[in-house]
């Protein structure tokens, strides 16, 4: 049956990333990134932080080890950052110059009349924009139109969900089950914070292109002939020069909301070479608690080795 699914996978993709199967699906036993070690927690009780979040991951990338944690296994609703598994499907499947129209039967319509409260970053039927651009709508401003668009423009939409949980998978995210590119509240879709810690450190190290547009502070796109233009800035304050939250070698990641997941947050910072990731989720101050953490991870820096 998998070898099945695997063939009808590359048959729908002919042309567009050869190498697809290999990224998102690897071979049976084969991993893109192993799990992050716990073993410096064991050596080093943590500290007690006055973090507010539900469930935390502090997590350093480089050294593989998980710096602080709470409930960094009860599984969540997981809201807009389910767009990190979107954005590094996406471009698994196609370079970032590779133009998709936005269409007028894609469910993104149907998404955002039921949740009119989506955040998006405000496209047009008829439209075509290039993967880059609709990145800096889902990063920038948490676009569901843009997550839509990117997950039905390239391939079917269910196979792209398909190809999300593969990525999950085989990022070792085993407490994660996604069904939408978006995000909004389902009740079979979670994850857990160090499942996203474990995506955010994949993007941090196998995408720089994703990593240096989910840290741009704000662009322009221009107008063109297939395209309105778009102005967008980050949602992401720490990114942002000049706010009370900027914060000295941020560079991306992602912020979330919807009910059942409630306020959320990925960020990434890299100081010394170090390259820091911090999960929140369910925090009411998260720009907050992630420049705690950050902090914290980056005062451990002569003693975590």
């Amino acid at each position: 049956m998998l070898a099945g699914v695997l063939a009808s996978v590359s048959a729908a993709l002919a042309g567009v990333r050869p190498d697809l199967v290999s990224r998102i699906a690897p071979r049976p036993g084969a991993s893109i990134r192993p799990p992050i070690s716990t073993a410096w927690l064991g050596r080093h009780p943590q500290p007690a932080l006055d973090v507010k979040a539900r469930a935390v991951v502090l997590m350093d990338v480089d050294a593989g080890q998980v710096l602080w944690q709470r409930q960094a296994h009860e599984r969540r609703a997981p809201a807009s950052l389910t767009k990190l598994l979107t954005a590094m499907v996406a471009a698994d499947l196609a370079p970032l110059d590779h133009g998709v129209r936005v269409s007028g039967a894609s469910e993104a319509d149907a998404v955002l009349q039921v949740e009119p409260t989506s955040t998006v970053m405000g496209l047009t039927v008829g439209e075509k924009l290039e993967v880059r651009d609709l990145l800096y709508g889902l990063f920038l401003r948490s676009g569901g139109d843009a997550a839509e668009t990117l997950a039905g423009g390239i391939v079917q939409r269910d196979q792209f969900i398909g190809l999300m949980n593969r990525k999950a998978a085989a990022l070792h995210m085993a407490d994660s089950h996604f069904t939408t590119p978006v995000g909004l509240d389902d009740p079979k879709m979670r994850t857990t914070a160090y499942d996203v810690a474990l995506a955010a450190a994949a993007i941090v190290t196998r995408y720089p292109a994703l990593l240096a547009i989910a840290g741009t502070p704000s662009i322009t796109l221009p107008l063109t002939a297939t395209h309105k233009a778009f102005t967008m800035v980050n949602y992401n304050k720490l990114v942002l020069p000049g706010t009370a939250f900027t914060y000295q070698g941020a560079t991306g990641m992602k912020t979330a909301f919807t009910d059942d997941a409630g306020q959320c947050m990925v960020a990434t910072a890299t100081r010394s070479g170090r390259r820091l990731v911090a999960v929140v989720l369910g925090d009411d101050v998260f720009f907050t608690d992630a420049v705690k953490l950050l902090d914290y991870g980056f005062a451990t820096s002569m003693t975590h080795r």
